[in-house]
């Protein structure tokens, strides 16, 4: 989790560049984007969300697949707000498709890890469950897994793969970018305990092969894990989950790349990584 203040500053400069350019070199086409919310009992709270919305979806008529992305921990209420520039990534793929940044952080929790905490703080509930729910209901998707995928940098990697695991019926596609795969402290360094032995083996991909590899053959996924070779925290631990899921013979992308735990990084490949995800979503497609 090291989305710190740093972190936050670089972004915010970066999504300017990037609201005017695309990520690929050349032009792209204009997009819808707004900021919404809705009330979620989960965290007795208004939800909010950046959404960007396809060119034409105003007149088109088209149900498009979805893509949840997950922001780094620990964070602010509007920390979302900050990764607008996967909006120019995605019209750089070339694929049409609903993009949704939710806020996963407020001032009194900023770093939840994705989980349910008790009244008011029950996030995995809100973005897992509600979110989805009120997408589906307010704007055409497709509105099955087939049509989602979840995908998240630094702790939101670490959300998004958790979440998939929780949910499967839920998304097709998982995808953690430079994240992690247990809950950790503030530093991103020290594994986090949530409660008791089997609250903690809930929480850590890593205890739950077994579910995985069923879960995997009932629902097929396609899971991608991508890290900096120079990550200074996470390298190892997608290393050894590479490990184990080859190990079980789960189905499964794990690459390394050039660079650390940096948004250069994430740029630098984002429309590629964005582009995969959306290979193993349906189509946008008249209802």
């Amino acid at each position: 989790m090291l989305d710190r203040a740093r972190f936050v500053r670089v972004l915010g400069v970066l999504v300017l560049t990037f609201a005017t350019a695309g990520l690929g070199g050349g032009a792209v086409s204009a997009a819808t984007s707004a900021t919404s919310a809705f009330r979620s009992r989960a965290l007795n709270s208004r939800l909010h969300f950046l959404i960007e919305l396809p060119n034409g979806y105003d007149t088109s008529g088209v149900h498009y697949p979805v893509i949840y992305f997950l922001h780094g921990l620990p964070a602010g209420p509007t920390s979302y707000q900050t990764l607008a520039w996967v909006e120019g990534a995605l019209e750089a793929t070339g694929h049409e498709a609903i993009l949704v940044i939710p806020q996963a952080a407020s001032s009194g929790s900023s770093d939840p890890e994705y989980h349910d905490w008790g009244p008011g703080k029950n996030w995995e509930t809100a973005l897992a469950a509600e979110l989805p729910k009120y997408i589906d209901a307010h704007y055409r998707t497709i509105a099955n897994r087939n049509g989602r995928a979840i995908i998240g940098l630094s702790a939101g990697g670490y959300g998004a793969t958790i979440l998939g695991v929780h949910h499967p019926n839920e998304y097709a596609v998982i995808e953690s970018w430079s994240g992690h795969f247990r809950p950790t402290d503030e530093t991103g360094e020290k594994t986090l305990d949530v409660g008791s032995k089997a609250d903690n083996d809930n929480a850590s991909v890593h205890a739950l092969l077994a579910q995985v590899k069923t879960q995997f053959r009932r629902y097929p996924t396609f899971f991608g894990f991508y890290v900096g070779k120079s990550d200074p925290t996470f390298v190892a631990d997608n290393a050894r989950l590479d490990r184990e899921l080859t190990a079980a013979r789960v189905s499964h992308l794990f690459e390394l790349y050039a660079g650390g735990h940096t948004t250069a990084l994430w740029q630098a490949h984002a429309v590629a990584w964005l582009r995969l995800a959306l290979d193993h979503l349906h189509a946008p497609a008249t209802s």
